[in-house]
């Protein structure tokens, strides 16, 4: 919703209809691409023989480029299948098939699950898409670690201050010897140091940046003759391990569920997934359970997913509520089982305050399309506008808007001008759809049968 009204206010689409603006989730993308996909698109690395080819055991770490160039050379040779006569590598799938895509990115890695549903070849979202800040961009920070213990965090703080671009420089350099990583490797990867970073720590420690690499007691990294960090692939290696460790973690716990098991393919996506590393550490953890499936041109498969997602917004028939809804209520106080510091009296009868009333529960299964609905009163005749504030939650219960984790995240606003008439109690019925990638609203006033105006806002909160 946020990113809606962010691409409204940049002038993608017009105010007066935003609906010519469709959300696409990445991790949904990323599983319509996949499920798209044909078989000379991917490196399969779950059977024996993969179908570039390769033997698992044979190299796993020689990584996607020595992948396309087998590729290549079977279909100059004639050899390999082509696009025609394959076909989709859903048509493996039948219905109730299930397969993992995680997305591994720069900042975060995500995960979904879906289910295949026939004969359309639908989708069912299994678990609510889950992920956490394991992209590549972690290496990065162990890399920076490993300067600091060398020359030290206040050198290191100082010199990104005063030498911005060249810390870039490094930083840039450093990733090109990041993307070289993988687990058959034995020669060193040197990594450029920019001159203002070798002059700049003489200024500031008094002494060579040669000098800080002996006294560091880090045998690992040595100094080039050439003005480079010479680093041994296990230390390299080392670099990765906590940002490997924690996606390893979460698709252990992931495969633990009850909802997630016999999954057929599990496809690797994201430009972290073109790491040899994180695709060995990946098939270890699997041991045979799935296939795991690496398209190619990994980096782009949001993206072209996000334009199969356009042609075809109906693709993803459920999803998996992410949060608990609801919004705060006054109930009849019910003695014994409300809270009395809840309790408000008003013109003689006793009301209960801030109560959860639940609009979806988190992880509850969602149909596209599907409703709630809610009937709203003004407060007087004469009232213009309804402001009723959205809270959610992490928890699937939730008694009171005051409880522990429940914040506001949104304001549904409902425009009721013109809609007055003599009734003596004015009805607003609402209208609320969850199962689509954005929270919509529509509204009608009961007695006159006219539509109010409705809308969400999940941005000012």
């Amino acid at each position: 919703e946020g990113e809606a009204a962010y691409l409204q206010s940049g002038g993608l689409v017009p105010r007066d209809n935003p609906e010519q603006l469709i959300i696409a989730l990445e991790p949904e993308a990323a599983s319509i691409y996949c499920r798209k996909l044909r078989l000379h698109q991917m490196v399969d690395f779950g059977t024996k023989t993969t179908q570039n080819g390769f033997s698992p055991t044979e190299n796993v770490g020689t990584g996607m480029t020595q992948a396309k160039e087998h590729v290549r050379s079977k279909r100059q040779s004639r050899t390999f299948l082509v696009e025609n006569v394959i076909g989709e590598l859903w048509s493996e799938l039948e219905e109730g098939d299930r397969y993992v895509v995680v997305d591994c990115g720069g900042g975060t890695v995500d995960l979904t699950v879906h289910q295949i549903r026939l004969p359309e070849g639908h989708l069912k979202e299994l678990y609510k898409a889950s992920g956490g800040p394991y992209g590549s961009i972690g290496i990065d920070y162990e890399f920076e670690k490993l300067l600091c213990k060398i020359f030290g965090p206040d050198f290191i703080d100082q010199f990104k201050i005063k030498r911005p671009a060249a810390w870039v420089d490094l930083m840039i350099a450093f990733e090109s010897r990041k993307r070289a990583a993988a687990p058959d490797r034995t020669n060193p990867l040197n990594i450029n140091l920019p001159f203002s970073f070798i002059d700049y720590y003489k200024k500031f420690r008094g002494h060579s940046v040669e000098h800080a690499l002996r006294k560091s007691n880090v045998d690992f990294v040595k100094w080039s003759s050439q003005g480079m960090l010479r680093m041994n692939p296990d230390a390299m290696n080392a670099l990765f391990k906590p940002t490997i460790d924690h996606i390893i973690q979460h698709l252990t716990d992931l495969f633990e569920k009850p909802e997630v098991c016999d999954i057929k393919f599990l496809f690797l996506v994201g430009g972290f997934a073109e790491s040899p590393l994180l695709q060995q550490a990946v098939q270890n953890m699997l041991q045979g359970r799935s296939r795991i499936i690496i398209p190619h041109d990994v980096g782009l498969t949001i993206l072209k997913g996000a334009v199969l997602f356009g042609l075809d917004p109906g693709v993803i028939k459920v999803r998996r509520s992410p949060l608990t809804y609801g919004v705060g209520v006054l109930n009849r106080y019910v003695e014994g089982k409300h809270p009395p510091e809840k309790m408000l009296v008003k013109d003689g009868t006793r009301w209960c305050t801030d109560v959860f009333d639940t609009f979806i529960a988190c992880d509850q299964s969602v149909a596209l399309g599907e409703t709630v609905k809610r009937s709203y009163t003004p407060a007087k005749p004469s009232q213009q506008v309804i402001v009723i504030h959205i809270y959610c939650s992490e928890k699937e219960v939730v008694s009171f808007i005051s409880e522990p984790g429940v914040r506001k995240c949104g304001t549904l606003r409902l425009d009721v001008t013109g809609t007055e008439s003599t009734a003596a109690r004015r009805e607003i019925q609402t209208h609320m759809q969850f199962g689509d990638t954005e929270i919509r609203a529509m509204a009608v006033d009961v007695a006159t049968a006219r539509s109010v105006k409705a809308s969400i806002d999940f941005l000012s909160q």
